[in-house]
């Protein structure tokens, strides 16, 4: 989230060495800015967005829970009604909120709230290529074309099941190696779901113990925390005062790293290229950017920049979401005891001791229930990515202005009072019906909706199922000696997602 405060900016300013004159400068334009409030406000369009009366310069940062800010935005949303303007330091923000005013925007008005609105250290990073943070044709194009691809290579199929099985067998000899001990999942989590888009993109796994592989993938886990630190949503919001900060150093630094890496994947790929067999949606790029070349096509999408942003998108994307759920999912187990045994006495009952397969998904009514709320309670992307409006729009009965900043706040249709029974508490009870057959629920969007929604969906789902029912299957989850289930803590660590934080279970094998 794009906010933190004014100790919170000094104390950035000192510990990257920054000029302390800078912040001097900052008081001084608050100064000159609070001069002008009066002509600030009275620009305000009686019809805008209601929201809390901004600052000048700061706007409401120093009304926000610097830690927990989609709780202030949740907060905001009872008092200022679904659709509200926060300005987050000089930037205006209109958040949308509620089941009903979310899908109303992203499903219905999709032409006018589906643009992304790509924060500046983003727009650094991406330079207007790949498929998260771009627009228009550009966007259109290479949306297309990995949507595609990615299903060309099995995504949503048996080939992709197969790989995906293959997987959660190799996840599942890592944990059998702990022998029960307490561990941090984190990283043979990340590891196990990495492989799967690496399997798609690349055309093979790689081992948990390659150096190249584990680097790219722990950049992941690492960037995802540093991309939602202070010091880079200041970057963002006041590029001036903040560009020298350490944190920008490391990310520019990873994603340097990132980009040389896979230019050797790539560069060996080309050599080993078959047209007429493609491993990958690598090999399938260079297919097309080849066939385009040698038909004269000039200002085309398929060129190495995009090539690379690309990949870089689709590995972050195909890796963080899902493996940060996963971890959720082990965690909530760990923390209700009596919800964990109701689904491997389910898996034992249905399943036994073969592999779980995505067919018996519905033969498994309370594991996918399980699954489902896990996705609603964690809640990972909060505040969804950043759109735009595209135009001008007047929308229930507010006008918003083209090119407006769009928060669709996806907490609050998770946790919305008018779909679910008990939005607060983990219960799976919210997917199952009198009968406990599994229910779709609409306010379930967890990957978004619109044109923008997910394009790894049908991945994710068919990871989280096998994934999830596999350790189930052969593993009970516990707190690690000495803490109890009450004192598992459930507060999020806020980064680019929602993650746990840093905690270690064990995994005890009943197979």
């Amino acid at each position: 989230m794009v906010c933190f405060s004014i100790m919170g900016m000094l104390d950035i300013l000192l510990q990257d060495s920054i000029s302390f004159s800078l912040f001097v400068g900052l008081i001084v334009l608050l100064l000159i800015y609070f001069t002008v409030s009066s002509i600030f406000r009275s620009q305000w369009q009686k019809n805008e967005p209601p929201g809390p009366r901004p600052l000048p310069f700061l706007g409401n940062l120093l009304q926000i829970d610097l830690k927990k800010p989609y709780k202030t935005l949740m907060e905001f949303y009872k008092k200022y009604g679904p659709v509200f303007t926060v300005h987050l330091g000089p930037k205006k923000v209109v958040v949308l909120a509620g089941y009903r005013t979310v899908k109303e925007a992203l499903v219905n008005h999709d032409d006018v709230f589906g643009e992304r609105d790509p924060m500046l250290i983003f727009q650094e990073l991406s330079q207007g290529h790949g498929i998260i943070w771009t627009n228009g044709d550009p966007w259109k194009e290479m949306r297309r074309f990995s949507l595609t691809n990615l299903r060309d290579f099995g995504m949503g199929k048996k080939a992709c099941e197969d790989k995906i099985i293959e997987e959660s067998q190799h996840l599942t000899e890592v944990f059998k190696k702990q022998k029960g001990k307490a561990c941090d999942t984190t990283q043979s989590i990340c590891y196990a779901v990495s492989n799967i888009i690496c399997s798609m993109v690349y055309g093979g796994r790689f081992e948990y113990d390659d150096p190249e592989f584990t680097s790219m993938a722990n950049r992941i886990t690492k960037g995802a925390i540093i991309f939602g630190s202070p010091s880079i949503q200041a970057y963002n919001l006041f590029p001036t005062l903040f560009k020298r900060i350490a944190n920008r150093r490391t990310i520019l630094g990873m994603n340097a790293a990132s980009q040389k890496q896979n230019s050797a994947i790539f560069s060996h790929l080309k050599q080993t290229l078959n047209p007429q067999m493609c491993r990958g949606l690598v090999d399938a790029f260079l297919v097309q950017k080849q066939k385009l070349k040698e038909a004269g096509v000039i200002n085309s999408q398929f060129h190495d920049d995009n090539l690379l942003t690309t990949v870089l998108n689709l590995f972050a994307a195909g890796t963080e979401t899902t493996s940060t759920t996963l971890r959720w999912g082990l965690l909530f187990m760990a923390k209700f005891p009596q919800i964990q045994d109701k689904v491997q006495e389910e898996l034992r009952r249905v399943i036994g001791e073969r592999q779980v397969q995505v067919a018996d998904r519905k033969s498994l009514p309370y594991t996918d229930a399980v699954i489902h709320e896990t996705q609603r309670m964690a809640s990972i992307i909060p505040m969804s990515l950043p759109h735009k409006t595209t135009r001008d729009v007047t929308f229930q009965g507010h006008f918003i202005k083209k090119g407006t900043a769009v928060y669709p706040l996806l907490m609050s249709v998770l946790y919305d009072e008018s779909q679910w029974e008990k939005p607060h508490t983990f219960y799976p009870p919210h997917f199952l019906d009198k009968d406990g057959k599994f229910i779709k629920r609409d306010a379930f969007i967890p990957f978004s909706a619109g044109r923008r929604i997910c394009l790894g969906e049908s991945l994710a789902r068919m990871e989280l199922f096998i994934f999830f029912s596999t350790l189930l299957q052969h593993f009970h989850f516990s707190p690690p000696p000495g803490v109890s289930e009450d004192e598992l803590d459930l507060t999020p660590q806020m980064g680019l997602t929602l993650t746990p934080l840093p905690h270690e279970l064990c995994a005890a094998s009943h197979m």
